[in-house]
């Protein structure tokens, strides 16, 4: 055979071997993804709750107007595409945002989806309906939102006070489902109605929750998978046997540590695993007004405690990153330069010298080695919280004060939070959208729902606005950095480090996009698929 001949046969079948892989690779449809869940959600109504606790299995029954893409891990605004909406445009001067809604979409009960249900969902969140949230923890998101007014069936259009060029990516967030104006509050806490890819089947609290394939759903030839089921299991451990040994194909969703991760690789090696930012900063909140940190040298006191090395090291093995408000660079768009940094209090110097300053300032307020002080940190009882928690205790001690940790379960933790009834306590802060309009307006505004501390500068609050209107990016950044650096100086909600998580799935299982600025916007799974077993 000469030589020509065989380049020809060795090409032909890697032509051959590619054609099979790529057959192989063809997704295909069946098969139901099995989850571990971290704990029980207080409910499935993700309009009234704050954590992807509830977006990680809910969110895959709903749609929104718009939604970052699915297969893209960085989540930007070039990367929005349309879902109930299928087109949208602004007006001249930047106030009215105005979207042509999809025809034809049913809600899961058979009903037609139409621009009335856009209204009623936004009713809700502005306060105007009838029936009130029971949380409104979007709220401050909506500030500048004036109202919602249809135009037809099948067209409705966003009139806002003045310019927000964020608008269109607090609408792209998987907190932003839209709700069924038929369908009651009280029903969507406990069997929710959605327009998304999988129907509502059971909820038992602690034990699981099952969706199943909306055979109906607008977008064809979607979802692949014929259901998912969360099986919830608290204990860490018991969560990575469960996967190791096959009872579940995926980890919860930006849960794993690196230590876990390892440990996971180690024991089921062919594990797909991504260790990744998630915008999720790890804080302390802190109740400004009970004492003692009602007074701002005891406040100080605490941020020149911090050992924020420490906290990266022992919890994220050196992977977590320092930073303020706004997740660092480069997954996220906004952080405070490095420099700017090293002017806030706890920031730079030895770690032993600011504690020595602090404990001078706790002596003059007569605390001291015989005098120590004594109070409770509440944690919400998870492992990611838990940990800061056991360590923040640690850091208190070095300060006089001897601190007791008291782990609080989720369902009752943001409802306790929200009416201030803690001290002081470990965070964590997740990004629902890699926006300063999303984190200041929500975390730190006057009067939010999510502003747990109850921070309030209205000093900033015009900063807020600027800042929000700005459309050239290198000048919007500056006034961010400026809000950042204040936020950290008044010690609003003292960050320790911004996190490095892990999500581990089986080879069967493709699809699985974890985004590195956001733990809320990526568990549609429309496009989820899985080999057979």
């Amino acid at each position: 055979m000469g030589r020509f001949w065989k380049i020809s046969l060795l090409a032909a079948v890697w032509v051959g071997i590619w054609a099979s892989l790529s057959v192989a690779r063809e997704p295909k449809h069946g098969g139901v993804l099995r989850v571990a869940h971290r704990d029980s959600p207080g409910s499935p109504s993700i309009l009234e709750e704050s954590s992807d606790s509830v977006t990680a299995p809910f969110m895959s029954i709903f749609n929104n107007l718009v939604l970052f893409k699915q297969d893209e891990p960085r989540n930007t605004a070039e990367h929005i595409e349309p879902e109930l909406a299928s087109s949208w445009s602004w007006s001249a001067d930047k106030t009215a945002l105005t979207f042509v809604l999809r025809q034809g979409v049913k809600w899961h009960d058979g009903k037609p989806f139409t621009s009335a249900d856009v209204k009623c969902t936004w009713d809700y969140i502005l306060g105007r309906s009838a029936t009130a949230l029971r949380n409104n923890p979007r709220g401050g998101w909506y500030h500048n939102l004036k109202e919602v007014v249809p135009e037809g069936d099948f067209q409705v259009r966003f009139q806002l006070g003045r310019p927000q060029p964020a608008m269109l990516s607090l609408l792209a967030a998987g907190y932003s489902a839209i709700y069924p104006c038929h369908v009651p509050l009280a029903e969507m806490r406990r069997h929710p109605i959605g327009t998304g890819p999988f129907k509502f089947v059971e909820f038992r609290t602690n034990e699981f929750i099952k969706l199943t394939k909306n055979t109906a759903y607008w977008r064809e030839n979607r979802p692949y998978l014929e259901g998912i089921e969360w099986t919830i299991i608290p204990n860490r451990s018991t969560s990575v046997l469960a996967f190791v040994t096959g009872k579940v194909d995926m980890t919860f969703p930006n849960e794993m540590t690196p230590a876990l991760m390892k440990d996971i690789k180690s024991q089921a090696p062919e594990s797909v695993c991504r260790l990744q930012a998630n915008n999720c900063a790890v804080n302390v909140i802190v109740n400004r007004e009970r004492p003692p940190f009602d007074n701002p040298d005891i406040r100080r006191a605490l941020a020149l405690a911090l050992d924020r090395q420490s906290f990266i090291d022992i919890l994220t093995e050196g992977h977590g990153l320092v930073g303020g408000a706004m997740q660092p660079a480069p997954e996220g768009s906004w952080g405070m330069p490095r420099e700017m940094q090293a002017s806030l209090p706890g920031y730079s110097g030895t770690v032993e010298a600011n504690r020595a300053e602090a404990r001078k300032l706790m002596e003059k307020h007569g605390y001291g080695p015989d005098n120590r002080l004594k109070l409770t940190v509440n944690a919400r009882n998870v492992p990611t919280h838990r940990d800061p928690g056991v360590l923040l205790t640690e850091t208190l001690r070095n300060i006089y004060i001897d601190a007791e940790l008291v782990p609080i379960d989720t369902a009752a933790w943001f409802p306790k939070i929200t009416r201030k009834d803690y001290t002081i306590g470990p965070n964590i802060t997740c990004g629902a959208v890699d926006d300063p309009d999303q984190n200041f307006y929500e975390n730190y505004g006057c009067g939010s729902a999510r502003n747990f501390t109850q921070y309030c500068n209205k000093e900033l609050q015009p900063l807020f606005n600027r800042q929000s209107m700005e459309t050239d990016v290198e000048a919007r950044k500056k006034l961010v950095w400026e809000i950042d650096r204040r936020l950290q100086e008044d010690l609003a909600r003292p960050i320790l480090y911004h996190n490095k998580v892990a999500t581990c799935w089986k080879p069967a299982v493709h699809g699985i996009v974890p985004m590195v600025n956001s733990v809320y916007n990526f568990p549609r799974f429309e496009n989820v698929w899985m080999e057979p077993h």
